[in-house]
């Protein structure tokens, strides 16, 4: 009998990792003992009993991308495509982190959070991809479909160990997988990956829990050095991380997805602020929002919230809409797009309750 897809485990011993323990990865820091656990009525209220304003009820700004456009872009264009999908280009090559193109981030066509707004690009408007990054293996940074319509472009594949056995199950060739325990990583073309530690778990199905590793990224080319954040809960690493290879031109951090009921695997705002100052970072970039309803904030929170701590610790933070350019070497703060999207929102008469931050933001 054929099984079905989420029972599926192909996945290899990777034992010899340090991070791996009878064939289960583990994070450096142990959950605490007193961490409030999700219950069933967490999980009711996620699934049936969420706020109104987890979803924008207005159209998400997004910049339509060409290959033309893409074509002529400069070194060191950056271009946000939705959560934590981003298309860089340094050393002459283009790079993509996280692809999600589907619209939904679910095991499930019918079902699970649904994408906002559409990506500003489609697949097969792609440039040549030197080389795709992925953090870990959960439906909101790892698509089936969408990697096994990039493996004909894409040159390289790098990831965190035990992902890429997924990959070469959905038939990517072993040619172009290439994975990596944490502090191990690859030159490519001048540009140096390298995957480092991050505070989170991984699985895609019933019995694969914590089976591939989860991982950050440095990226670091000759005048330039950024760093993805993939998902993690706020942890000393980032403090690590900043002594070996800091300080940071710019930071890609997961700021979206919190809740006061799982934040050993994800980042409040506050941390996320504090952990880009950990590491030594110059500008901050936020994802990891704006595109999935993945927990019970509104959906423009993340935003906002992390802007209102960054101000108190003098960061600078670039909030490029989807599909705007962000120049590496000298990036931009970017509009506060969102703000229309919520004012648009809360009403051509002045109906419903406008968030304070928008309030704050008129004054």
């Amino acid at each position: 009998m054929k099984r079905h897809p989420l029972l599926r485990a192909p996945i290899a011993d990777h034992g010899h990792s340090p991070q791996s323990r009878d064939g289960r990865f583990h994070n450096l820091t142990p959950r605490p003992a007193n961490m409030p656990e999700p219950d069933a009525k967490v999980l009711w209220n996620f699934l049936f009993n969420k706020p109104a304003n987890t979803v924008p009820k207005a159209a998400v700004p997004v910049r339509r991308l060409s290959r033309a456009e893409l074509d002529a872009a400069p070194e060191a264009s950056l271009y946000r495509l939705g959560h934590s999908t981003v298309l860089f280009k340094l050393q002459g090559g283009w790079w993509l982190t996280d692809p999600v193109f589907g619209k939904r981030a679910s095991p499930l066509p019918f079902a699970g959070p649904k994408r906002f707004h559409q990506p500003p690009l489609s697949l097969d408007e792609l440039p040549p991809i030197r080389g795709v990054i992925l953090s870990h293996d959960h439906y909101d940074h790892l698509d089936r479909a969408t990697i096994k319509a990039l493996a004909p472009k894409v040159e390289l594949f790098v990831m965190p160990l035990g992902v890429g056995d997924r990959l070469l199950a959905w038939g990517v060739p072993a040619s172009k997988v290439r994975q990596f325990d944490w502090w191990q990583g690859i030159e490519v073309d001048g540009l140096r990956l390298t995957a480092t530690p991050a505070q989170h778990f991984s699985g895609r199905g019933l019995r694969d829990g914590n089976r591939t590793l989860w991982c950050s990224w440095v990226i670091e080319a000759p005048q330039l050095r950024m760093f993805f954040s993939g998902d993690t809960g706020y942890f000393d690493g980032f403090a690590e991380i900043g002594r070996r290879f800091g300080p940071f031109d710019l930071t890609l951090m997961e700021t979206g997805a919190y809740n006061e009921h799982w934040p050993y695997v994800h980042m409040h705002p506050r941390q996320t602020v504090q952990a880009h100052v950990d590491l030594g970072g110059r500008w901050l970039l936020p994802i990891h929002n704006g595109t999935f309803d993945l927990s019970m904030h509104a959906w423009y929170e993340p935003f906002e919230s992390v802007l209102e701590w960054a101000g108190e610790q003098g960061v600078s933070v670039a909030t490029p809409s989807m599909g705007e350019r962000v120049d590496l070497r000298a990036p931009q703060t970017g509009e506060r797009w969102w703000r229309e999207v919520v004012a648009q929102e809360q009403g051509d008469a002045g109906k419903g309750r406008q968030c304070r931050w928008c309030l704050r933001a008129a004054q």
